[in-house]
């Protein structure tokens, strides 16, 4: 919990110019809020702030990352979100895997929602066996 409060004011004290992103979602889809995946190989989590007005932040290792999505505001006859998301701001620090990603990197992925809602897998694909998490909703924050 120390460790999310912490995130948190990184979050409410960055001051990075957004590109508004020419979609947004309700406040009610299932994707809209704080999700956080464990990755215990590399003894990290990866906290992704997903925000209706169509942005969301990343903090994976030292690196912050601001992008702007188009998720589909309902699932496909597959049950598969489709989630294209475009960096528009990040700091040079390398993610829990070592990586940087570049500012301007778009990345397609496709999201399947567990039935409670409260978790998700994140796939390369719109196919099962390309799918890695999953990522946990935070509550009462």
């Amino acid at each position: 919990m120390k460790y999310l409060i912490s995130i948190l004011g990184v979050f409410a004290t960055l001051s990075v110019s957004i590109v508004r992103a020419d979609t947004s979602l309700p406040l009610e889809h299932p994707l809209v809020g704080l999700w956080r995946i464990n990755l215990p190989e590399q003894n990290c989590s990866e906290i992704y702030d997903i925000r209706s007005d169509g942005t969301t932040q990343i903090l994976s290792g030292g690196q912050l990352v601001q992008t702007r999505y188009d998720i589909s505001l309902r699932p496909d006859s597959q049950g598969f979100y489709k989630w294209v998301d475009t960096v528009v701001a990040v700091n040079d620090q390398p993610d829990c895997m070592g990586h940087k990603v570049p500012n301007g990197n778009v990345a397609t992925n496709y999201i399947v929602m567990h039935a409670t809602g409260s978790k998700f897998m994140m796939c390369q694909k719109a196919e099962l066996e390309t799918c890695f998490g999953p990522f946990l909703k935070e509550s009462g924050i």
